[in-house]
């Protein structure tokens, strides 16, 4: 009753200075109370508006997130078909346009491997129909062999999928190969027929000296007496033969099986892999290695058919960012933003077999392209993990560092 009373009384005052006013203020007054009204229409239709397009984009993203739900269910049934029939899976693959039906799209898919068996996409590029043959040719240009010697272009190459049994396939593949390999290296071999023949040797070689079965094993001497005659008529240096000799003998050179005991199956289904460099810790010289990113740790292998790594960096508790080198293009480095200027946790294996602690107090690492770069510093992002007690400990150092400073 009070509340009424004190309205009815406010309305009479307004009224009451309302009627003092001229008869021009009054207008004035009439048309301010328009705006007033039509400003309080538009806010509020402004307000429904907000709220239809919040909802609109709930739902849009409700719509998103199912069509990628679907569209990864579709992406694993693709890739169980292509493992048990290549052909159809790429069919099944381009009819649910997860693939473009060109050679390009199809090698990258191939190329990265991901849940495919390699026996699978062996079998695949090995095909004689002309898209095969485009495709192989697409999947081999993909693979980088600039100054790598001819074993280490065959050990990445021929991880990248598993040799078919039939003569005619290996035949194409290898014929590919090396092509892209004299494309690469132009100046160590007079033709591609050349580098053909002697990838055949280097396979026999290897067989040869690690097979338990071959009692008698070849030496150099019959390894580079076995080649002779190969370059266009002439000899190759013998150098260069005996390089490829040891670098056979040291490592046994292996063919990835889909049976559960290669690497794929050791690391499988990684977050990321590839070939990157990396910058030595004491001794400051790069050197080529492949990389595995999974389970929160970057490892990295001498060759890919290695069964240990030759070193593992947990990623807990450090940063990664884009960094220039004048030495090497597409650097990233790994750092411990709370332990500047100490080792990084990790540990590498010596060459005597000795697993010792690393020596880096941040890795340095350079990608082949600005766009794999980019792909590793947000893979390694996500797979970072955080312990607030390391944080708590790093602060702690500080603290008695500057102290003692102090």
């Amino acid at each position: 009753m009070q509340v009424n009373n004190f309205v009815q009384g406010a309305m009479e005052e307004d009224q009451a200075v309302f009627s003092e006013l001229t008869l021009e203020e009054q207008q004035e007054v009439e048309i301010i109370q328009l705006h007033k009204t039509d400003l309080l229409d538009d806010i509020q239709k402004l307000k429904m508006e907000i709220a239809e397009v919040i909802t609109e984009l709930e739902n849009f993203s409700q719509v998103e997130e199912s069509k990628i739900a679907e569209r990864n269910k579709l992406m694993a049934m693709g890739r169980k078909k292509f493992n048990m029939d290549p052909q159809k899976g790429i069919e099944f693959l381009i009819q649910n346009k997860l693939l473009c039906q060109n050679e390009e799209d199809i090698a990258n898919f191939l190329h990265k491997g991901e849940g495919l068996h390699k026996t699978a996409i062996g079998d695949y590029l090995g095909g004689r129909e002309l898209l095969n043959v485009r495709i192989l040719q697409s999947f081999v240009e993909l693979h980088e062999f600039v100054d790598l010697n001819l074993v280490q272009a065959l050990r990445q190459f021929l991880w990248s999928f598993r040799l078919p049994g039939e003569a005619q396939k290996i035949d194409r593949m290898m014929e590919a190969f090396a092509t892209r390999y004299c494309q690469c290296n132009q100046d160590v071999f007079q033709s591609t027929d050349t580098c053909y023949v002697l990838s055949f040797a280097i396979i026999m070689l290897n067989t040869s000296l690690h097979n338990p079965n071959v009692k008698e094993k070849p030496t150099l001497e019959r390894f580079v007496a076995m080649n002779r005659g190969i370059n266009n008529g002439g000899d190759l240096p013998p150098k260069l033969l005996k390089n490829l000799y040891e670098s056979i003998k040291n490592e046994p050179f292996k063919i990835p099986e889909d049976d559960g005991n290669d690497l794929t199956h050791t690391f499988f289904n990684p977050d990321r892999e590839g070939w990157l460099s990396k910058l030595g810790g004491r001794v400051k010289t790069w050197k080529r290695r492949w990389f595995i990113l999974t389970d929160n740790c970057l490892y990295y292998f001498e060759y890919t058919t290695d069964k240990e790594p030759r070193g593992i960096i947990p990623l807990e508790n450090l940063c990664v960012k884009a960094t220039e080198d004048s030495r090497k293009l597409n650097c990233f480095d790994l750092y411990s933003p709370n332990s500047k200027g100490h080792t990084i946790k990790a540990c590498k294996t010596e060459a005597d077999g000795r697993v010792v602690e690393g020596n880096h107090h941040f890795y340095r690492i350079s990608a082949p392209s600005t766009e794999e770069r980019d792909g590793w510093i947000k893979s390694i992002r996500a797979s970072i993990t955080r312990d607030p007690f390391y944080d708590m400990v790093a602060a702690r150092k500080r603290k008695l560092t500057n102290n003692k400073v102090n």
